[in-house]
């Protein structure tokens, strides 16, 4: 009777002892389990928009003037142990995949950019920031070199002097260090016919209210007569409902004249109510190989409604491309619905 006791005794502490280590295994595979989703936890996203466009010029046959973009953007982002925040952004623009970068927000660090795709420089970001209600006025209109279909003997248009960006490229954007200063830096690695990495650089300023300073400056990274350099600079001031600005580029060529450009421009905007904005935007571009400039117009108003905006310019532009020939005065307009979601 004892030795039975003894027995039961025995049985009955072995089975403690194993449902002890089995409430240990489950409770340290549920802590690996929380491990694991905390290490990769992170969100997605997706927005998109989609519009439909018409535009038209004289002295210009682009053929059917109806045409409309989509572009839907995915961005995934985590927070690593560090404190710093990846992110990662893809987009498919008309069914083919366009910019994509990641980004590293470091704590107190500011925001580090690898553009593999798209991105350009710091100067790039603001070759043009003129208030406008819908466009700027060498973009609506008319065509560059790139244009697949283009009206024979029509000069290429020219638009605002900017940066010189390529893919695979970094972008670094300051933390504020004194109130009101911004500044953003961007690097192009050397590669093919680019024998020097380059350093673009932007600083603005915004304290004092309602109005903004910037100046920037950018080189193309090539050497000889084929380096080009540039630098602008701008202002904006916003009162009441009206956003006023002006700004100016150059571009020079060194060992040589041919390619020194001036670019200027300036912009106001009218808040007729939360919903209607007006805007004209005027800008010329004078050539350092040509006899004319080419000098662009454009009235344009611009109206939001939830998700929907329809824009519309009426754009003039003059010897286009510095170009004296009849057929480079071009007139024109550009309406445009966008949804965005």
């Amino acid at each position: 009777m004892i030795f039975m006791q003894r027995l039961l005794l025995i049985i009955t502490i072995k089975q403690g002892v194993n449902n002890m280590n089995i409430k240990k295994v489950g409770l340290t595979a549920l802590a690996g389990s929380l491990i694991a989703t905390s290490a990769f936890a992170g969100s997605m996203s997706v927005t998109g928009s989609a519009g439909i466009s018409l535009s038209n010029s004289s002295n210009y046959d682009n053929g059917n003037s109806w045409s409309s973009g989509d572009s839907m953007n995915f961005s995934g982002s985590g927070e690593l142990d560090n404190g710093i925040v990846v992110t990662t952004k893809q987009e498919i623009d008309g069914g083919t995949l366009d910019d994509r970068s990641v980004v590293l927000e470091l704590p107190d660090m500011g925001t580090l950019t690898f553009h593999a795709h798209g991105g350009g420089t710091a100067m790039s970001s603001v070759d043009d920031v003129m208030p406008t209600a819908y466009g700027e006025s060498w973009d609506l209109i008319g065509h560059t070199a790139s244009a697949s279909t283009k009206t024979t003997g029509q000069t290429d248009k020219q638009g605002a002097i900017g940066g010189f960006g390529t893919n695979n490229s970094f972008k670094y954007v300051v933390p504020e260090m004194v109130e009101g200063v911004g500044v953003d830096l961007s690097y192009v690695p050397s590669g093919g016919t680019r024998t020097d990495g380059t350093v673009s650089w932007h600083v603005s300023y915004t304290g004092v209210e309602g109005l903004t300073v910037g100046f920037a400056q950018d080189d193309n990274g090539l050497s000889g007569t084929s380096k080009l350099e540039t630098e602008t600079m701008y202002a904006k001031y916003a009162f009441g409902s009206f956003t006023v600005g002006v700004q100016e580029s150059e571009q020079s060529q060194e060992g040589a004249t041919t390619s020194d450009d001036d670019f200027s421009a300036i912009g106001i905007t009218y808040q007729v109510s939360d919903d209607l904005t007006i805007g004209y935007h005027a800008s010329e571009r004078e050539f350092g190989d040509q006899t004319q400039d080419q000098e662009n117009k454009n009235l344009s108003v611009s109206y939001t409604t939830g998700g929907v905006t329809v824009a519309a310019g009426w754009v003039s532009m003059d010897n286009v491309g510095g170009s004296t020939a009849s057929r480079d005065d071009v007139d024109g307009y550009a309406i445009d619905m966008s949804f965005a979601f």
